[in-house]
């Protein structure tokens, strides 16, 4: 298998890729459900190798240091109702990387990326509860050849809504690890709500579940991540 070389373009941090993009590329590789944990940092332009180990681990490695690794997983998530389209719309009109963003460049949320270079997912909140929320409609660059979105882009779509369910007072955080479950690609073009919406709190640990919704309300993806509030928070 060639190595997994994650693109500048996919970057989250700067010089380090989108820690849901970098895990959707290697669930795809896992072929399953995977819990996809990031052990540091996964630098740009870089070859990964990865390697199953005796007991179904998946190590990505670079060189003799591991960056991350999966394991088989079964994601047993509820989705929260999500708001209409249009209040999808409203909510990202008040996203808080509009006012102050850590990451400007990120892939999925960043605030100086253009349509079509980033994916402009700008989860903000809904008013009356604790939901986040975002339109998007996935742009020709994310094409897998027939139409659909390529899993990773969906895997990276349901990454960057949980910080901001799970921050709403933007402590820095960093993605642990994320289990993603796809039950549909979606349509390039497609009309798409993106929900968040904070799980539970444990020290510097926080957990969110994401969702990605069709028009009609169909859940086509769902993830449950583990952010950790840095030290220095």
């Amino acid at each position: 298998m060639s190595p997994l070389v994650i693109a500048s373009r996919f970057c989250g941090p700067e010089g380090s890729a989108n820690g849901g993009y970098f895990a959707g590329c290697v669930a795809a590789r896992a072929g399953r459900t995977v819990t996809v944990r990031l052990l540091r940092p996964p630098p740009l332009d870089t070859p990964f190798e990865t390697q199953e180990l005796d007991d179904g681990t998946i190590a990505v490695m670079s060189g003799t240091e591991r960056f991350g690794e999966a394991k088989p997983a079964v994601l047993a998530l509820d989705a929260r109702s999500p708001p209409g389209y249009i209040e999808a719309v409203e909510a990202s009109r008040h996203y808080a990387g509009f006012a102050h963003h850590r990451f400007p460049t990120c892939f999925v949320c960043g605030t100086r990326r253009v349509r079509g270079d980033g994916m402009g997912i700008f989860a903000g909140p809904v008013a009356g509860g604790d939901l986040v929320a975002a339109p998007w409609v996935p742009d020709p660059s994310l094409d897998r050849g027939d139409g659909k979105v390529r899993p990773e882009f969906m895997s990276a779509a349901l990454d960057c809504p949980g910080f901001y369910a799970v921050s709403p007072d933007d402590r820095p955080m960093l993605l642990g690890e994320i289990t993603v479950h796809v039950t549909r690609l979606v349509h390039i073009g497609e009309p798409c709500t993106v929900l968040g919406w904070p799980l539970q709190t444990s020290g510097r640990k926080r957990a969110a579940g994401t969702a990605i919704f069709a028009e009609d309300g169909e859940v086509c993806g769902l993830a449950r991540a583990l952010w950790i509030e840095l030290k220095s928070a």
